[in-house]
């Protein structure tokens, strides 16, 4: 009895080993073909899309009034995109084009010359003073006479001279009075008041060239691709107001290891593939490269003991129009 158990057992555990055994040839069958079989996986190399934007702002601080656009919206070039109020602007306006008239009254007073009756008073008393001159003469010319004859005391005759000479000194004076007042005002007068007026058409034109950013336009055709104020905030100079997107302007951009640069050079075209558009095949063109400096490296000299392969930015524009294709959309490139 003791005999039949024992062989009982040795058949049952050479039955588990035979098991075992087919088991593990069986594994390493399908091991040894997964391994022969099993395809080893693409590289690929993974990119975005871009697209240039820009900033829109203005030279006009003060307070928002209207948006015209609303973000995602298409634009043309010219289109009306936002106003901006500044009260303190058109203020200072009004008191450059009041300075501005000014100039303007005092150039025409300097150009219209003296007044007419300035100009008769100064006749008048030149005729009075060539009046003079002959009377004085008359009587210097009598009183010569008359000491000439033993008449006339030389004293008198003196002071007869002194006054013709007074009267002729006078009449001079006179006339260049007269001359001056016909002239009007000197040359210097007038290009003195013709750069005032010159000054403040400047002015007035300094600050209507600020308030020209009252109403943004749109620099070209795009999309609104972000706006940052609210309607009724304050904005100050030069302080970005909203982000536009060109439509026109599109590229993608990936980082390689430089042992593939062999295949990417300059103006070389190839095919990207974008998956957010259906995996569809794009050709683009090469037109960038640059080196992203030291601290963009793939491998370490002492991990390795090879030499650091430095990481390349490639840059490439589509070789014709993708539609859909819109900045921050994946591409996929396999060398």
């Amino acid at each position: 009895m003791a005999s039949e158990n024992n062989q009982s057992e040795k058949r049952a555990s050479r039955s588990l080993l035979i098991s075992l055994a087919v088991v593990v040839m069986v594994v390493l069958a399908v091991a040894v073909a997964g391994f022969l079989f099993m395809n080893k996986p693409d590289d690929f190399i993974e990119g975005q899309a871009e697209g240039t934007t820009v900033r829109i702002s203005g030279k006009l601080p003060g307070r928002i009034v209207e948006f015209y656009v609303q973000e995602g919206d298409s634009v043309h070039a010219g289109d009306t995109l936002v106003c901006i109020h500044s009260a303190v602007v058109e203020a200072q306006l009004t008191q450059a084009e009041a300075m501005q008239d000014v100039a303007r009254a005092q150039n025409r007073k300097v150009d219209a010359g003296t007044r007419k009756q300035i100009i008769q008073s100064a006749y008048d008393i030149w005729q009075q003073a060539k009046t003079a001159v002959d009377i004085t003469q008359k009587t210097y010319n009598r009183m010569e006479r008359l000491y000439g004859e033993g008449v006339m005391s030389e004293q008198k005759r003196d002071e007869a001279k002194a006054a013709y000479d007074a009267a002729v000194a006078g009449a001079a004076a006179a006339e260049s009075q007269y001359r001056l007042a016909v002239a009007g005002a000197q040359k210097e007068d007038k290009e003195s008041t013709a750069a005032m007026v010159s000054a403040a058409h400047g002015g007035v034109e300094q600050v209507q060239a600020v308030l020209d950013d009252a109403y943004l336009t749109a620099p070209f055709d795009g999309t609104i691709d972000q706006i940052y104020p609210e309607v009724g905030e304050l904005v100050a100079m030069g302080a970005p107001i909203m982000n536009l997107l060109r439509t026109d302007k599109r590229w993608i951009t990936f980082n390689v290891r430089e042992e593939l640069l062999n295949d990417l050079v300059m103006g070389k075209k190839i095919n990207v593939m974008v998956p957010a558009l259906g995996m569809k095949d794009i050709e683009v063109e090469i037109y960038f490269i640059r080196d992203m400096g030291s601290y963009a490296t793939w491998r370490s000299t002492k991990a390795t003991g090879e030499w650091d392969s430095r990481t390349f930015q490639i840059k490439a524009r589509p070789t014709k129009k993708v539609d859909g294709l819109r900045p921050g959309m994946s591409i996929i490139y396999k060398p």
